[in-house]
């Protein structure tokens, strides 16, 4: 192993401890056999190692000689558990020599017995990477999507074989050298359904793409609901990059794009943008701008007015297949709506979010009249 760790047990007669002359700490003699070794990732900037060790106890008080050499450690974050006879066996006391990588455990046992025991302690140098690779099928239907981890070890240590967890018991048994990065696959939930949804922003999209030198875009996401429904729903989506792929009906798959999801809480969804369409256009346009009642003061200056506005949106789709289009509208101000003839979700006090099912090669308008008060000209 690159680290070297030591663990040294002598048993002591308590009074011969207590009568005897101070003495030093006792060097490296045997290391017992690391057991099953734990890599917990459930905190996103620690890493906690849990490894189990068979210790050879007497009975009476034992020192248990504990030193690390090339790693780094948290000394106060290293805990001992007893685990084969934890009503016999007592931590008595823990110190740490002066200048070295080491502490003392001092322990008292009832009896002469082999005693398996935790050691923890966190270790730094050790991170993750989340990455996520999804592929459509060839009718967009359903994805196969899949979570890889990606450990990078830094630390000094050598781990032969380990269980890597990293939410709520989900784990995966790998082993991983010192300087190595491993890529394991995580998880993977199979033929989840999904939404591929056209988003139309009217404060970030022209209105009138005809009118604009060049191909206009729609952006396009898969919308992936983080529930059980989708096998998914165990826990929290961690944030990660996310990498779409289709399946191209040949053997082969087509890369779509990629993007970076933030942490996805279960029951909620996840976007994750896979580029632009032209198979759907908007065009929309301001049909009325009126100002109506005016308020003046005693100097004749206006000082507030309404505005009487409506807006229509004609949406096509030229997909020979249904798609789910997102129109976001903005309203500054205070504002009032008189008629619009979709239903909407107000996202805040200024923005409307709808959506819009669009049949095969069909269209739909929206039209909305609203009203917004303007107080000094603002």
């Amino acid at each position: 192993m690159r680290r070297n760790f030591v663990i040294v047990i002598s048993a002591l007669i308590l009074a011969v401890i207590m009568c005897a002359p101070a003495m030093a700490r006792t060097k490296l003699v045997a290391l017992p056999m690391r057991g099953d070794t734990v890599i917990r990732l459930d905190n996103p900037t620690a890493t906690l190692i849990e490894e189990e060790r068979t210790l050879t106890l007497e009975k009476g008080v034992n020192r248990i000689d504990f030193s690390w050499n090339g790693v780094s450690i948290d000394p106060d974050s290293i805990r001992l558990t007893p685990l084969s006879h934890p009503d016999q066996v007592i931590l008595l006391n823990v110190s740490y020599p002066p200048e070295e990588a080491a502490l003392v455990w001092e322990v008292s046992s009832q009896d002469a017995f082999e005693e398996k025991v935790r050691i923890s302690y966190l270790l730094a140098n050790i991170d993750r990477i989340i990455e996520y690779k999804a592929v459509a099928d060839k009718d967009e239907t359903v994805l196969d999507f899949r979570t890889f981890l990606v450990l990078r070890n830094f630390s000094g240590e050598d781990f032969q074989q380990v269980h890597v967890t990293l939410d709520q018991g989900t784990g995966v048994d790998t082993a991983i050298a010192h300087e190595e990065t491993k890529k394991v696959l995580f998880h993977q939930a199979p033929k989840i359904k999904f939404d591929k949804v056209w988003t139309f922003d009217a404060v970030k999209l022209p209105w009138d793409p005809e009118k604009v030198t060049g191909n206009v875009g729609i952006p396009v996401t898969y919308r992936i609901k983080n529930d059980k429904s989708a096998s998914l729903g165990e826990q929290t989506l961690r944030s990660g990059k996310v990498r779409v792929f289709q399946d191209d009906g040949h053997g082969g798959s087509i890369f779509l794009g990629e993007d970076r999801i933030e942490p996805v809480p279960v029951g909620e969804d996840a976007e994750v943008a896979i580029g632009d369409s032209r198979d759907i256009v908007v065009t929309q346009r301001k049909m009325r701008d009126e100002k109506i009642n005016i308020r003046r003061n005693t100097s004749n200056q206006v000082v507030m007015y309404e505005t009487d506005e409506e807006i229509k949106a004609v949406m096509e789709n030229f997909k020979d297949k249904p798609a789910v289009l997102t129109v976001i509208q903005h309203i500054d101000g205070p504002w009032e709506m008189k008629q619009c003839n979709m239903e909407y979700e107000r996202e805040d006090a200024r923005t409307l979010k709808f959506e819009v099912q669009l049949p095969p090669k069909g269209k739909k308008e929206l039209t909305m009249n609203y009203r917004r008060l303007i107080v000094n000209g603002l």
